[in-house]
This record gives structure tokens, C-alpha cells and sequence, in this order.
């Protein structure tokens, strides 16, 4: 993780606080931790979410790519990351167990630790709140960590919620490399009003029913077929995909050259 840019003191974590952090659900939640609490670094990533409409900070190449496995899912409805543990009950548990509580390198005071990801599911069952910590698989050799996470444990456990270590063993690469690639054209595409944008979507899903072809030979005619720039048929394209409009095997590479009928399960829609 990287290195926090200032002293963390009493005064700053009250600070912190009253302006909100680590309160709120959706749009309106507000991380503990922000990529602005720490030197440039590529470390630190943003990125705006589908499903809360709004920036959400990483500290890691790592907990950016397990948040692309939380926005497909669509049984996730709301992620807060950098989520606070109330400082109190995580001194009162390293304490019982024997371990030292994290302090800041610089003012030695108990830090407020947090998890990395709060997630909120719905299903059938109604709503349900899962915590996951992201780490390399490496550092869970070190003790040092564990101790940490069994701090992180009890306070789940002490809650209710199901908490869990997510290490890049358990990121599927594919998927990643497929929501990455689709994740802006999630939203509305620029240039095009909503209403116009719409019927692309709808001559474009026309034409994924009919075609044989590449993906790119197809999203090339769409282009010259409406007179569009080049690179906007595959724009729409990647819009209906994120938006769940046509089914894909999202853990098989997305290419291209692709024939359409082997990238879309027209099926099973």
C-alpha cells in the first residue's frame, strides 16, 4: 500500500470525520481513505462506478481489479470501499488477543483501520452485506499481516458479516481484462443524445441477430452504414455489453476479430 502523505493525528482523523468519511451508502458514501491522502503514485487509481454513480478510490492495481468482478455481478448493488472499523472495538480486540493495534509510523496514535471493500447483495433473499480485504497472496506469509486480519475477523464476525481475503489467485484474469476494456462505455456515449443513442442500440442489436461476420467487419458496416465516425459502432457495442443488453461469456476473452456468433449467446437473451 502506498505511504500516506501526512501525519495522522487526533485532529485530523476528527477532521476526517466531519467531512464524512467512511459515512453514507451509494452515491453519497464517502471513503475513509481518498487517493488525495497519498503522494502521486501508480498505485492509486479512480474510477467512477456503475453501480453508484459516483468516483470510488483504490489503493491498489489489485483492489481496482476486484472491483470490476463487483461491478459485473449484478447481484451487487452498492460498494463502499476504504470502509472504516470503529477504531474503539478494533483497540478492544487487539487487546483481548494479545496483538499491537496499527498505529501511523509518524505519530504512533492508533489508526482507524478499514476494510477494503463493504458490499451490499440482493437476492432472493433480500439484502446481505459481505466484507472482503484485498491483499497479494504473498503477504499473507507475513505474521505481522495476520495479526491485522484477525483483528479485521473479529470485528466482522462480531457484526455478522461474512469477511474474506481476495488475493489475485482468485481474480479471474479474462473478466478483468473484458470489464476494463468495456467499463467507460458503460455510460452515455459522448456525442450522442440519449434519444439518438437508443436507436443506435436498436439497429445495432438488430443487426448482432442477423450478422455473420467478425465483430470488428460488423461494427465497421454499422459505422458506414449510419455515417458514423469510425469507432462508434464498436462504442455502442460495448455499451449494449456492459448494460448486460446481450449475454457473453465474460470469462472468455473479448477479440474483435471474433465471429459475432461465437462472443454472443443470441440464445439465451
Amino acid at each position: 500500500m502506498a505511504k500516506r502523505r501526512t501525519e495522522l493525528t487526533e485532529k485530523k482523523i476528527a477532521e476526517m470525520e466531519k467531512e464524512g468519511r467512511g459515512q453514507g451508502t451509494g452515491g453519497n458514501y464517502k471513503p475513509w481513505i481518498t487517493v488525495q491522502d497519498f503522494p502521486s503514485s501508480g498505485l492509486v487509481t479512480r474510477s467512477k462506478g456503475w453501480k453508484t454513480k459516483r468516483i470510488h478510490h483504490f489503493l491498489s492495481k489489485l483492489e481496482r481489479d476486484y472491483f470490476y468482478v463487483l461491478e459485473w455481478n449484478r447481484n451487487v448493488v452498492d460498494i463502499r470501499e476504504q470502509y472504516p472499523l470503529t477504531r474503539e472495538d478494533t483497540v478492544f480486540i487487539a487487546e483481548n488477543k494479545g496483538f499491537k493495534h496499527p498505529t501511523d509510523p509518524k505519530s504512533q496514535i492508533p489508526i482507524v483501520m478499514t476494510t477494503d471493500f463493504l458490499i451490499t447483495l440482493s437476492n432472493s433473499n433480500g439484502i446481505t452485506h459481505v466484507a472482503r480485504t484485498i491483499k497479494p497472496s504473498k503477504e499473507l506469509e507475513n505474521e505481522r499481516i495476520i495479526e491485522k486480519f484477525e483483528i479485521e475477523r473479529s470485528y466482522w464476525a462480531d457484526r455478522g458479516v461474512d469477511w474474506g481475503i481476495i488475493t489475485e489467485k482468485e481474480i479471474p484474469r479474462n473478466m478483468i481484462d473484458n470489464v476494463e476494456w468495456l467499463h467507460s462505455s458503460y455510460f452515455e456515449i459522448e456525442n450522442l443524445s440519449s434519444s439518438t443513442l437508443q436507436t443506435y442500440i436498436k439497429q445495432m442489436k438488430t443487426l448482432i441477430e442477423k450478422c455473420n461476420t467478425s465483430i470488428i467487419e460488423m461494427v465497421t458496416e454499422f459505422d458506414e452504414r449510419f455515417q458514423l465516425d469510425n469507432g462508434m459502432g464498436l462504442e455502442i457495442l460495448k455499451h449494449l455489453i456492459a448494460r448486460h443488453e446481450f449475454q457473453v461469456d465474460i470469462n472468455r476473452k473479448i477479440f474483435t476479430h471474433l465471429w459475432v456468433e461465437d462472443v454472443f449467446k443470441l440464445n439465451s437473451r
